[in-house]
C-alpha cells in the first residue's frame, strides 16, 4: 500500500490524529510498537495563519517518527491553502485535511465534519490545497452528516477527482459523534468501487486483532487507522497487528521491535516513560496534564478494585513524584491481585 512514494507494506496500521493525545512523545511510543504512520494533533488553519505559538508548536516532528502526517482543519479556502503551505515547511510526509471531527467547537462552526453540509466548499478547499503544495494531500471524513445523508460513496469519487492521494473514512456520521457502532459497510462499498484507485483507510471501533483482520479481509481496506483504543496503550499496534500471509516487510527507518507480549510491569514502565518524556518536553505541570488522559484511560489498571478512586487521584496529582507514587501503588495492588 502506497501514498505517493511511501510504501507502507501490506496491511499497515495507522495512529489517528487526536487532539491532546497524539503529541510527539506518544507518537514515538506508537511508532516503536508498530504504527506504520502517525499523525500530529489536528491543527487549526486560522491559528496557523495568525501564527499562534501553541499551534505552531504542534508542527514539530522528528525523523524518528516518519512517516508522519500533519492534519489541518478550517472552513475558509484561503486560510486552508495558506496553512497547508506553512505546514509543508515542517516537511511532513502527508498533509491531511480534517473533514471528520464531530465536536461542536469544530463542526458547529462549519469546519471538520461540518464540511459534510457544504460539499462544494469541501471540494474547493481540497482542490486548492492539492494545487498549492507538492506534499501528498489526503482527507479524513465520515459517512455523512446523519443517517439521512450517507454520501460517502459519491463523495469519495469527488475527493479523488480533486487530486487527493488517500482517503480515510470513519464509519459513523457526524450526528453519531462517537456513539453506537461504527458501520464499515459503506467503507467496504467505497473500497470495492472500480472507479476508486486511491488507498482507502478504514477507521472506527478497532480494538482487537479480530477487528483488524475483519477490516482487511471483509471490507478490503488498504490500511486501518486506530484511534481511541490507543489511549494509554501505545503497545496496542503490536497486540492487534494483522495476520499476514507473508512476512512483514521491514519499513525503512522503522525501529526494531520485539513481538513478545508485554508484561503488565513493562506497560506501566512505558506509561512512566511517557510521563518523563512529556515533562522533559514541556514542563512538569503541562507534562502531567498531557499524560493524565492516558493514565485515566489505560486498560492495565482495570483490575484494581475501586479503580475510580485511584483514577481521581491520578487526575488530581500535581507533581511527578506524587503521580509516580500513585502509579507505583497501583502496580503493587495489581501484583497482589495476581
Amino acid at each position: 500500500m502506497k501514498i505517493g512514494t511511501i510504501d507502507f507494506g501490506e496491511r499497515p496500521l495507522f495512529l489517528a490524529p487526536m487532539e491532546d493525545v497524539t503529541d510527539i512523545g506518544f507518537r514515538h511510543l506508537c511508532k516503536r510498537f508498530g504504527a506504520a504512520m502517525v499523525y500530529t494533533e489536528f491543527v487549526s488553519a486560522e491559528a496557523l495563519v495568525r501564527d499562534v505559538k501553541s499551534t505552531i508548536d504542534k508542527l514539530t516532528i522528528s525523523d524518528e517518527e516518519r512517516p508522519v502526517g500533519i492534519q489541518i482543519y478550517g472552513r475558509d479556502t484561503e486560510a486552508m491553502v495558506e496553512a497547508a503551505r506553512i505546514v509543508e515547511q515542517a516537511r511532513p510526509d502527508v498533509i491531511d485535511l480534517n473533514f471528520g471531527c464531530p465536536v461542536k467547537k469544530v463542526a458547529g462552526k462549519g469546519a471538520g465534519a461540518g464540511m459534510l453540509r457544504n460539499i462544494p466548499l469541501m471540494l474547493d478547499i481540497t482542490r486548492q490545497v492539492v494545487r498549492a503544495v507538492s506534499t501528498p494531500v489526503t482527507v479524513k471524513t465520515r459517512l455523512g452528516w446523519d443517517q439521512n445523508n450517507l454520501i460517502i460513496t459519491q463523495l469519495a469519487e469527488q475527493l479523488q477527482d480533486c487530486g487527493i492521494q488517500a482517503l480515510t473514512i470513519h464509519g459513523r456520521t457526524r450526528s453519531q459523534m462517537y456513539t453506537g457502532d461504527a458501520d464499515w459497510t459503506l467503507i467496504g462499498e467505497v473500497r470495492r468501487n472500480p472507479r476508486i484507485h486511491i488507498p482507502i483507510i478504514g477507521n472506527g471501533d478497532i480494538r482487537t486483532r479480530e477487528d483488524v483482520d475483519r477490516a482487511f479481509g471483509e471490507y478490503g481496506v488498504d490500511a486501518v487507522m486506530v484511534g481511541r483504543a490507543t489511549f494509554g496503550a501505545p503497545w496496542i499496534f503490536q497486540e492487534i497487528a494483522p495476520h499476514r500471509p507473508q512476512p512483514i516487510p521491514e519499513l525503512q527507518g522503522s525501529p526494531t521491535r520485539s513481538l513478545s507480549p508485554l508484561t503488565t510491569d513493562q506497560k506501566i514502565d512505558l506509561l512512566l516513560e511517557l510521563l518523563r518524556i512529556n515533562v522533559e518536553r514541556i514542563d512538569e505541570r503541562r507534562g502531567i496534564i498531557h499524560t493524565r488522559r492516558h493514565l485515566a484511560s489505560t486498560p492495565i489498571f482495570k483490575g484494581i478494585p475501586d479503580f475510580r478512586q485511584t483514577r481521581i487521584a491520578m487526575l488530581r496529582a500535581e507533581t511527578v513524584d506524587e503521580l509516580t507514587a500513585i502509579i507505583e501503588q497501583a502496580r503493587e495492588i495489581l501484583h497482589e491481585e495476581r
